[in-house]
């Protein structure tokens, strides 16, 4: 397995490739400052920075089984990851980004951390509660009680904060297969933006509010996977104008998170080379 980390501009349609390495490295995260990604592999975190490439690991303390589910505050300063290193499942924490201790901010597990406002406030993350297998959203203030904004109706998956911080829009199956819907931040106004018989993931906003990136398997895909025939779909925010601008072998680990550049010139994703 070869994973290949790249990007894509915006304005030229060019692939830039960052970083080949052998095994598996998943979810890119653009940094605010523009000059590195954040991914993870093997549980543990790296740094890659854009002008020399290379895996670069992070110190997370005692959190040693992340998944792919992290990122970094609007600011830059603080990291916040997925881990399962208690043993009782995935759990949030925070960590400032140039190491510092670890805090635990999720109340209970599984939790997957998935988006934050734009103000730096409040996470948006997926859990499971009360022994239900359902997969719900949620948002979180730290040290607040957590809100729930999706209620059984299928599995939903993937939140992730509009531009101006308004809305929230994710991915659900709740209509028969995974497809792209935006909420309100109460949960309100819930709505499908399209459908197609794509099986469609991870929605993501540019931060200039005028794009929305998103992974769409081949029909009759079931949850997520890794290593199939998957398509980046870009599209305006109401889901319209929506055209595949890469294809190619991916899907779990490719852009499970948040990933575009600062400046919503460009994203970044893996895909992935038997």
């Amino acid at each position: 397995m070869r994973s290949v980390i790249e990007t894509y501009e915006l304005a030229t349609g060019a692939v830039r490739e960052v970083l080949a390495v052998e095994g598996r490295i998943e979810a890119p995260n653009w940094a605010p400052s523009g000059d590195w990604l954040l991914v993870n592999g093997d549980g543990r975190l790296y740094r890659v920075p854009l002008a020399t490439p290379e895996l670069q690991p992070i110190d997370t303390g005692a959190a040693i089984r992340c998944n792919n589910d992290h990122g970094l505050s609007p600011d830059g300063k603080t990291l916040i990851l997925s881990s399962h290193h208690e043993g009782e499942g995935s759990q949030i924490y925070v960590m400032p980004v140039g190491g510092g201790p670890l805090r635990k901010v999720s109340p209970e597990a599984p939790s997957w951390w998935h988006g934050i406002s734009p103000d730096g406030r409040t996470l948006a993350y997926v859990a499971a509660r009360e022994g239900r297998r359902v997969i719900d959203v949620y948002t979180l203030v730290p040290g607040a009680e957590e809100k729930r904004l999706t209620w059984g109706e299928g599995h939903c998956d993937g939140p992730d904060y509009s531009a101006d911080g308004t809305r929230i829009y994710y991915n659900c199956d709740r209509g028969g297969h995974a497809q792209i819907w935006v909420m309100a931040l109460d949960g309100s106004s819930q709505r499908q933006l399209f459908a197609d018989t794509y099986v469609n993931w991870f929605p993501h906003p540019s931060p200039d509010g005028r794009h929305l990136v998103y992974l769409a398997y081949p029909p009759g895909t079931e949850a997520h996977p890794a290593d199939l025939e998957v398509a980046l779909v870009l599209c305006k925010p109401d889901g319209t104008s929506r055209r595949r601008i890469r294809e190619f072998t991916g899907g779990q680990g490719t852009i499970n998170v948040p990933s575009w550049a600062p400046d919503a010139h460009a994203f970044a994703y893996v895909r992935y080379e038997p």
